[in-house]
């Protein structure tokens, strides 16, 4: 059968709509209530396309439906189909009005207390009906799947390089440098210099070591021929990292950004410390073979500045 007619006027968006909607549901009762449409038709526009394509696209089991290696091939084709109809739209949107739209836009909490604040402050100052969506993704722990399912259509964060995921493209925005912290009333904010030995039997706010985190500042120490030291408190989070710095009573090791865009209003001083360099860069990802859409490139753009600011 040629192409026009298996494909081109047989099979239609409805169609893929309704195939990706059982898959989701795992079920063709819970697809027809979710679409409002009835059972019958949901069961009638699946058998027509088993019978088109000759394949066999669900799997009926006594729990639902599941996706035969078919189905999941026509799944993908049709996830790809609707991303690049969205793209398309979002290209119309835009071209009708540059200065609006929605952008997607995924990354860890410590980005939110760096560099994202700084990019997200520039691009809206120059779009400000854009409404910028920002998901929480650590991509530290490789929570990839929100830029690959196309609920982001970028991500921010700090990686390791070489970086080996296939099908992610991977800009390097900047390799920037940890630094220790103190509050600005501590006895440390006002030494010229201090070396990081001596601040190791000071109380310590740090990730926990078994963090990936943990483990770029566990590496610190021992590029310094130290004994990491036991933290007076472990955290993840970087608010509460910040607030017990800014007490004078602790001291910590955080990525330069966040120190410098934290600094002012959260009571930090950067120490005259020298740390050793990481090999972690601050990158966005976007997905391989797929073009960003036309905010996410401006908002590259502006990324990009911000890393140069902050480099120079």
């Amino acid at each position: 059968m040629e192409w026009s007619d298996r494909i081109g006027r047989r099979i239609r968006l409805r169609d893929l709509h309704i195939v990706l909607a059982v898959a989701d549901a795992g079920g063709m009762a819970k697809a027809a209530q979710r679409l409002a449409i009835s059972h019958p038709v949901v069961s009638k526009t699946i058998s027509d396309l088993e019978q088109m394509l000759n394949v066999k696209l669900f799997d009926r089991t006594a729990r639902g439906v599941e996706l035969t290696t078919y189905g999941q091939a026509l799944l993908k084709c049709g996830v790809n189909v609707f991303d690049e109809m969205r793209q398309g739209l979002k290209q119309i949107e835009f071209l009708s009005d540059p200065t609006s739209g929605e952008l997607a836009v995924g990354c860890p909490e410590i980005m939110n207390a760096g560099i994202v604040p700084a990019i997200s402050e520039r691009f809206l100052r120059q779009h400000p009906r854009v409404q910028l969506r920002v998901v929480h993704a650590d991509i530290a722990l490789a929570q990839f799947d929100p830029l690959r399912e196309r609920k982001v259509e970028l991500l921010v964060g700090r990686l390791s390089e070489p970086f080996v995921e296939d099908d992610l493209l991977f800009e390097p925005l900047l390799q920037e440098p940890f630094v220790a912290v103190a509050g600005t009333s501590s006895q440390w904010a006002r030494r010229r210099r201090i070396e990081l030995v001596d601040l190791i039997e000071e109380p310590w706010v740090l990730p926990p070591y078994d963090s990936t985190a943990g483990g770029i500042i566990s590496g610190i120490f021992a590029a310094s021929g130290l004994k990491s030291p036991r933290p007076g408190v472990a955290t993840l989070s970087i608010q509460l990292t910040t607030t017990l710095i800014a007490t004078g009573r602790f001291v910590g090791i955080l990525p330069n950004s966040v120190a410098q865009f934290s600094a002012r209003g959260a009571g930090l001083k950067v120490l005259p410390t020298k740390i050793p360099v990481t090999h972690y860069s601050i990158a966005i990802l976007t997905v391989k073979n797929r073009t960003p859409g036309p905010l996410a490139r401006l908002f590259i753009e502006h990324a990009r500045a911000v890393a140069k600011s902050l480099s120079t």
